[in-house]
């Protein structure tokens, strides 16, 4: 787990590298189109099949999970790389939130305390962030973060309904990445009017996001297999320690003493929503991995 969340700072590097010469759009589809290549040698060497019984549901899980990252990558291109990854990861407080509106509409007597005061400890983070690093033009950048964390819940969801079907994690990772690959090439060509010209150095930052992002998952998929799974979710948080740090070492990314306590407030919610979470409604062991880094 630690070396997954390690892999998935790294190739936040390379996405927010690779951002000054590709719009979002196109690092996600040659982001998919890495994974799947990789998810169909990983599917052969298995004796495993690509065929679906529920290609409704991938197609949804798809949807949300590529309309998620491409905001994820567009806000790692516009932000502070620490505030992008932290805005991302709300993902688990979002997850709490969408629990205590489901007990509201079916009708619950009491909510749980502890729950709602996660959520919004979360959001008193967001605000901490938001408000000393983000200037008026880059406003929209952070909302578009904190929207890629809300729809990575909605996919997190939909990841969990195709664990409960039956679907292997690699054939999951395989149509998203498909996904990804399609809809990335269809956004490029109607926003950016085609697919830039490479250079040596724009082509190896795309390979090594795909390849980046597609181990990090290898080896998650691999934790929550023979770990527990709480343990992981909560190790899933130093992905932002690691973020932080190429931040300040690669791109002297500023950060006060507010988005510091910020970041840590989130990373104390998401952990105590993903404790509490699990005690009310432990979800299946192979579903357990952000829908975002699959």
């Amino acid at each position: 787990m630690v070396l997954a969340t390690f892999l998935f700072a790294t190739m936040g590097v390379c996405v927010k590298l690779a951002s000054e010469l590709y719009a979002a759009s196109e690092i996600v589809m040659y982001r998919g189109l890495v994974g799947m290549v990789m998810m169909a040698v990983l599917v052969r060497q298995q004796g495993l099949s690509l065929a679906t019984r529920v290609p409704g549901m991938h197609l949804w899980r798809s949807i949300s999970g590529v309309t998620s990252l491409c905001l994820w990558f567009y806000a790692i291109g516009k932000l502070p790389l620490a505030t992008a990854m932290t805005l991302n990861y709300m993902s688990s407080v979002w997850m709490a939130l969408f629990l205590l509106g489901g007990a509201v509409l079916m009708g619950a007597q009491k909510l749980d305390w502890r729950l709602m005061a996660a959520v919004l400890l979360g959001f008193v983070g967001v605000a901490l962030i938001l408000r000393p690093t983000l200037d008026q033009q880059q406003l929209w950048h952070g909302l578009a973060g904190l929207l890629s964390g809300m729809i990575a819940a909605m996919a997190y969801l939909q990841v969990t309904a195709l664990g409960r079907a039956g679907e292997p994690e690699l054939r999951v990772v395989f149509y998203f990445s498909a996904g990804g690959c399609v809809a990335g090439a269809v956004i490029t060509g109607i926003t950016e009017g085609g697919l830039q010209t490479h250079t040596l150095r724009g082509a190896a930052l795309l390979l090594a996001v795909g390849l980046l992002a597609t181990t990090a998952q290898v080896c998650l998929t691999r934790a929550y297999a023979i770990g527990r799974p709480l343990v992981n979710a909560c190790l899933q948080y130093l992905g932002i320690v690691f973020s932080f740090g190429y931040g300040m070492l690669l791109f002297k990314d500023p950060l006060t003493w507010l988005a510091a306590l910020g970041m840590l407030l989130i990373i104390g919610a998401g952990i105590a929503a993903t404790l509490l979470r699990a005690r009310a409604a432990p979800p299946p062991k192979d579903s357990q991995f952000n829908p975002n880094e699959s």
